[in-house]
């Protein structure tokens, strides 16, 4: 049986790959369009005036790219940055960001607070995310395009289809509602993803040659967390962002884990736990609530200066890290691995252990072969991957399926 494609279905798409085309290189001429999307000439040619015409893209200023090697100077197309903005806001412990994000990809404004998530109430938290973005709001000038969307990302676990935090080490509270609260507020559609599945995002858009197919995103921070892409696509659960990777046991019943259990990879690798193992404390005792950029880089530096406790603290959270990542090789084969966050300061008195770690299991036959990226702050790539997110939701839900600015706000 034949199944038939509809106009419209097959309009949308056509937009949707000539927008995405255009996004990853920037300032294409429509040969260029037509050489990466498979459409023919006269296609791109229509679809591009069409886009023109409605605002969302623009010839670029230069009005040429460089000549191809026969026939004349092919025009360059760009995103207008004057079509959209997205809002990308990035909450962990103590910070909050919020930024204002050009339908180009630019931040064009940022809202930095430093609210105490710990102790806040839930609603308290709620109110400050909100209040963030309406400073944001309020800055804008009347040039800057409609925001047609928002992406939240949170350090913990978060329910991308219920749109809320499920549990975050950054406050004692559970199951907030950070999603309806701004829709109600501002009137604009939002997501809440998990800030590891956002690096591993940025990194994707950034260096697609490198993080392509398959790739794992580590972060080592006060917590440990994880951004997983297989065969292409983002990796997550059916009720949760999936990959937890620093809450694998790692020892049953060893180390006290701020997440109420024991024995978890972050019990060992985390920077309480570096530090809580550099002071000589019981493994059971309770996990520092935040530990500084400053102590934990004299931690590493004594670490590389003597043997002694701290180089040992190290050296543990390399053989957490190694253990948990040679288990997860077993199952995914090696891929690249980037090392995100402070603790990437200190990943040179970590890795000797971690890769002797991975050496001794399933996945370390090829251990020679893995290679680490250093990314020392993760908080530009939280942003650009909500960025490219809320982005990739204008493009294709919004500006591919033609529908007018007025109604998608709306």
């Amino acid at each position: 049986m034949t199944v038939g494609v509809r106009h419209d279905d097959l309009r949308r798409r056509n937009r949707a790959m000539v927008i995405a085309a255009v996004r990853r290189a920037g300032q294409p001429s429509r040969t260029e369009i037509a050489a990466v999307t498979g459409l023919s000439n006269s296609t791109i040619s229509t679809i591009s005036a069409d886009l023109i015409e409605e605002g969302i893209l623009a010839q670029a200023k230069n009005g040429e790219t460089a000549a191809l090697k026969r026939g004349r100077p092919q025009v360059a197309l760009g995103l207008n940055p004057r079509a959209a903005t997205v809002v990308a806001i990035a909450l962990s412990l103590n910070s909050l960001s919020a930024s204002l994000i050009d339908y180009s990809g630019k931040a064009i404004i940022h809202d930095i607070s430093r609210p105490a998530t710990l102790t806040m109430t839930a609603s308290s938290l709620v109110e400050a995310v909100t209040a963030a973005v309406g400073r944001l709001l309020a800055r804008m000038e009347p040039d800057h395009g409609p925001v047609l969307r928002m992406t939240l990302a949170i350090q913990g676990i978060t329910d991308s289809e219920a749109r809320k935090l499920m549990w975050s080490p950054i406050t004692p509270h559970s199951d907030i509602q950070f999603a309806d609260a701004l829709e109600i507020a501002f009137g604009i559609p939002v997501t809440v993803e998990n800030d590891c599945n956002m690096i591993a995002v940025a990194l994707r858009g950034r260096a697609p040659d490198r993080y392509r197919d398959n790739f794992f995103t580590i972060l080592l921070s006060n917590g440990i967390g994880m951004g997983l892409v297989l065969r292409g696509e983002l990796f997550t659960g059916s009720h949760s962002s999936g990959g937890e990777f620093g809450h694998m046991i790692h020892v049953p019943d060893g180390a006290q884990c701020r997440c109420g259990r024991r024995g978890c990879i972050e019990a060992y690798a985390g920077n309480y736990a570096i530090f809580r193992h550099a002071r000589g404390e019981s493994e059971y005792a309770q996990p520092a609530a935040d530990i500084d950029d400053a102590t934990m880089l004299a931690l590493a530096a004594a670490a590389r200066d003597h043997d002694g406790r701290e180089r040992e603290a190290f050296r543990k959270a390399g053989e957490a890290i190694g253990f948990g990542l040679g288990s997860l090789f077993a199952l995914f084969d090696p891929a690249p691995v980037a090392i995100v966050g402070l603790g990437s300061s200190a990943f040179d008195v970590i890795e000797p252990a971690l890769r002797d770690a991975i050496s001794k299991t399933a996945g370390g036959q090829h251990n020679a072969a893995i290679s680490f990226d250093l990314e020392p702050d993760e908080t530009p790539l939280i942003r650009d991957g909500c960025a490219r997110q809320a982005l990739t939701f204008v493009d294709q839900d919004i500006f591919a399926a033609g529908t007018a600015t007025d109604k998608a706000v709306a």
